[in-house]
Parts: C-alpha cells; sequence; structure tokens
C-alpha cells in the first residue's frame, strides 16, 4: 500500500492550478495541502492492482478525482457545518470566507472532472457515471444529515441509509473506478464496490462508538464530543428506539439542557448507553458488515494474494483507535 500512498501523494503535490484568481485557487491548494492519509484515491489504485493492473499511469487521473471531489465535499461540508478547524488547521471558509469556500469548492468539483476526463477514453462513460452516481448520492446524504439536525427522531434505517450515502459510496466508488480502468468484468465491479460499502458503513459505525468509548490520548477528537452537541449517532438512535417509558424523560432533559449547564452530561449519557447495552448493539452491527465485507472479498475472482493489501487495510481501518 505504501507505493501506491506515495503516488497518490506525488500526483496531489504536483497538480498546478493557475495563480489568478487567487482567491479561487489559494484556497483550492490550501485544502490539498491539509494532508490525511489519501484513503479514497488509495483505494482506486489498489482495486486496480487487485484486478492485475502494475502501470498506475491510466488509474492516477481517476485517484485524482476522487481525492478533488472528496476535498471538494469537506470545503462545502465545513462551511454548512461552521466548523472551525479541519484536520486540526483553519477551515475554508473561516481563512477566507463564505463565498470563496463555495466558489473553490465548486472549482475543485470541476476539477475532479476534468480528471476523470483524463482516464482511457474507452472506459469514460463507465468512470464519468459511476463518479457522477457518487457525487449525488453523498450530496443527497448530506442534505438527509442536515435534515435530520432538526427531527426529533429517527429510524434506525433512516439513520444507516444516511451514513451510506454521505460515508460508504465514496469507498464504493473509488474502489469502482479501479475496477473498471483494470478492465474488471460488471460483476467483479459490483463486488469491490459492495466490499468498499460495507467496510464504510462499520467504519462510521466504529467512529461512532469510539466518540463516547473513545481513549482520549489517542482518539484526535473530544471523547463525547457527539453526546454533548445531541449528534445523532448509531447510539443515540438505538436508544430512542429501545428506551423505555420510565426513562424517557432522563434522555429528554439530556438532550434539551446546554451542554455547558450540564457537566456530567457525557456520564449520564453512557450510563443510560449502558443500561441498554448500546455499544453492545453498535459492535455487533459493525462487526455484521464487517463480515458482509469480506464476504464480497471472498467472492471476487482474483488470486488470494492479491486480496491481501485490502484485507489489511479494512483491518486497520476498522479497529483503530483515532
Amino acid at each position: 500500500m505504501q507505493h501506491l500512498q506515495q503516488l497518490v501523494m506525488e500526483a496531489i503535490e504536483t497538480s498546478k492550478f493557475p495563480e489568478t484568481p487567487s482567491n479561487l485557487y489559494d484556497p483550492i491548494r490550501y485544502i490539498l495541502t491539509l494532508g490525511g492519509k489519501r484513503v479514497r484515491p488509495v483505494l482506486t489504485l489498489m482495486a486496480a492492482e487487485l484486478f492485475g493492473m502494475q502501470d498506475m499511469t491510466d488509474i492516477i487521473p481517476a485517484a485524482k478525482a476522487v481525492e478533488f471531489f472528496h476535498n471538494f465535499s469537506l470545503i462545502h461540508d465545513d462551511l454548512m457545518d461552521k466548523a472551525p478547524l479541519r484536520r486540526g488547521k483553519t477551515t475554508v471558509h473561516e481563512k477566507w470566507d463564505a463565498n470563496i469556500a463555495i466558489l473553490s469548492g465548486d472549482g475543485l468539483l470541476v476539477k475532479a472532472y476534468e480528471e476523470i476526463s483524463k482516464c482511457n477514453p474507452v472506459y469514460l462513460p463507465a468512470t464519468l457515471k459511476i463518479l457522477s452516481k457518487v457525487a449525488m448520492e453523498v450530496c443527497e446524504g448530506q442534505q438527509l444529515d442536515m435534515d435530520y439536525e432538526s427531527r426529533s427522531s429517527l429510524s434506525m434505517a433512516e439513520y444507516l441509509e444516511m451514513i451510506r450515502l454521505k460515508t460508504s459510496v465514496l469507498l464504493g466508488g473509488a474502489l469502482q473506478l479501479g475496477a473498471i480502468l483494470s478492465g474488471a468484468d460488471e460483476l467483479q465491479q459490483q463486488l469491490i464496490y459492495d466490499f468498499g460499502e460495507n467496510v464504510g458503513l462499520a467504519f462510521q459505525l466504529q467512529d461512532d462508538i469510539l466518540d463516547a468509548y473513545g481513549d482520549p490520548e489517542t482518539f484526535g477528537k473530544i471523547v463525547g464530543g457527539d453526546i454533548l452537541i445531541n449528534k445523532k449517532t448509531f447510539l443515540l438512535v438505538k436508544l430512542m428506539a429501545v428506551i423505555s417509558q420510565e426513562d424517557k424523560p432522563i434522555l429528554k432533559n439530556l438532550l434539551e439542557a446546554p451542554a455547558e449547564n450540564t457537566p456530567s452530561k457525557i456520564n449520564d449519557m453512557l450510563a443510560l448507553y449502558g443500561k441498554y447495552e448500546i455499544k453492545a448493539a453498535a459492535d455487533k452491527l459493525k462487526d455484521s458488515y464487517t463480515q458482509r465485507a469480506f464476504e464480497k472479498m471472498e467472492a471476487l475472482n482474483v488470486p488470494n494474494h492479491r486480496k491481501e493489501p485490502l484485507l489489511v487495510l479494512a483491518n486497520n481501518l476498522l479497529v483503530r483507535q483515532q
């Protein structure tokens, strides 16, 4: 994986953008230098390797397209969420302003399609179709996430569909692009897409669990941050579905109380999670999605030694502590 990660890093770092107008292109250069593990574009290259590609020259543009689209979504998400920081650095809308964030994000989206246009023309219709499908679904997921903020209740099906769209489809799409460009047939494309989507769902559930139960020394964020802002994670949605009538007033008071006026809010919510075995339910569902992902990988018609890097990456993502 490291050699593919290096290829992605070099491709992103050597990307050229015009100097003017600076307020359009400087934010693009800025967001692309904030780092991250570049997991999504690396997945595109890993899928191509999985299906026998050795020369990554024709795959790099698709990997860049995935990373450009991902960063477009981050710029806009940060603006909508009014987030002050991204990877420990000032967000684009805070460093510049909201209008610049909108335009520079739009610019990255255009650049994503420009990169896809550089792919092997034989596969261009298929790659454009996948990128467009995933892009629209990510937007749908973000809209649902915002819609659900004002909802007093949420079904588990609604929550899982929202995180599938917002988080998982891009992992699946990144893998499918690599499969397309390496000549894999439609069945193999679907299997690798399903692998990525299920890993993405398990990954988000792991994130929900870590927010409440992670080690403060390794998590990298405030443990219990989602509890403080009443974010509708799997844990809260599950609790709302199973809590007794007797305990509903306790939950209602916790959700309505300002965090600064309720210093014990995190511990009180964790007590409810413990009473109803919410973490165990989250772990069980996460393990179910992980198992589905591995079943999809097992079904792929490629030698097992080629599957190993993706299985190792999936394991690393799903047993992480941060």
